[in-house]
């Protein structure tokens, strides 16, 4: 029987603590009066999860166009909740950590995964470095990669992991191989409530590899593509409209895919089609600042590419873009003092580019 988002689980814990529906709104009515900046967006969303209204506002990130506040149903959070259960296996007691900003989905949803599941959820402060107990182990957390990246060691106390909000570089792909700790890569957005795709990146069986695996569709998604090779989304538990996204994908079979890249950053130079994120992934690592790929107008090529590289000056040997091929190398190299950013660490392309040429 699916349960109905007014309901709190009876297994379901905060920091040790089990609480009713009544004890949790005041629980969330201390995190805003009293709580740290972290605690009062957790205490935020407490109390829009326990008001009357059967639907809450979240703000998209852009995956299918110009950010927008939108309204999504509590109970499609639940249901969302429900297939993260059935597709890990987590079951009512199991620990989970959460270390991400409720402001965002990926927060809220930890929180109605624990709520609707009966997890028993350790919230920490969400910063880079995390502090979570080393006597604890964890069945279930998410993180952002930035975060994986700065607490490798500590991921053998988790079992499952689930990494979303920025793609992942293959050097730190590498670096998950010898580790115990189930890792995903996720596929989703604010519009789909989270991930609606996995990704499997490490403990492979001896037919698989990070090359050969796809994001694979939760139940109850379908997929398909428009006139763009974008990927179209239906959920009719999470949306009763189809979701088109900006995001290019090759399409592997009825339920897997593989994410090419943005659609409003394909480059056109020369007739030839280019992917920032393909040649950005074979820079990492290469590359100590932080960059990306754009392009600016040219009379012969129609556009060229650039790079744009956070630094006071440029210091780049050519000897960096060795495995680029011929076409893929940068015609001109930019340097900006500071990248603009969004609220959750982005950064945002158009306004660095157009600080530069101002």
């Amino acid at each position: 029987m699916i349960p109905t988002y007014d309901k709190v689980h009876n297994h379901f814990k905060l920091n040790n603590k089990s609480y009713n529906r009544d004890e949790l709104k005041e629980v969330a009515y201390s995190f805003i009066k009293e709580g740290s900046p972290s605690e009062k967006a957790l205490g935020d969303f407490l109390a829009d999860w326990l008001d009357a209204k059967d639907y809450i506002k979240s703000k998209t990130s852009g995956t299918t166009g110009k950010p927008k506040i939108i309204k999504i149903k509590k109970q499609a959070m639940v249901y969302s909740a429900i297939a993260t259960g059935n597709y890990f296996g987590l079951k009512p007691k199991d620990r989970a950590l959460h270390c991400l900003p409720t402001q965002f989905i990926a927060g809220k949803m930890m929180l109605v995964r624990a709520i609707i599941l009966g997890l028993q959820v350790d919230v920490i402060e969400p910063g880079t470095t995390l502090n979570f107990s080393s006597k604890k182990h964890y069945h279930f957390a998410a993180m952002i990669p930035m975060q994986v990246q700065q607490n490798l060691k500590k991921l053998t106390h988790i079992k499952t992991l689930i990494v979303g909000g920025a793609p992942m570089s293959s050097e730190l792909i590498d670096q998950l191989q010898p580790l115990q700790t189930k890792v995903y890569a996720t596929y989703g957005m604010t519009e789909t409530i989270t991930h609606i795709a996995i990704k499997k990146l490490n403990n492979f069986t001896n037919s698989e590899s990070v090359s050969n695996t796809y994001y694979e569709v939760l139940p109850s998604i379908h997929i398909s593509q428009d006139e763009r090779e974008c990927l179209v989304i239906e959920a009719p538990k999470l949306s009763k409209e189809k979701i088109t996204t900006n995001d290019v994908v090759k399409l592997h079979s009825e339920k897997t895919f593989e994410w090419l890249g943005r659609f409003d950053n394909v480059i056109n130079s020369g007739g030839i089609k280019f992917f920032p994120e393909q040649i950005e992934e074979k820079l990492k690592g290469k590359i100590s600042n932080r960059f990306f790929i754009a392009s600016e107008e040219d009379d012969k090529l129609g556009e060229k590419l650039i790079l744009v590289l956070e630094a006071v000056k440029n210091d780049l040997s050519n000897t960096v873009f060795k495995d680029l091929d011929a076409y893929e190398k940068p015609k001109k190299i930019y340097t900006v003092s500071k990248f603009s950013e969004t609220t959750s660490g982005k950064i945002q392309r158009l306004q660095t580019i157009a600080a530069i040429n101002n």
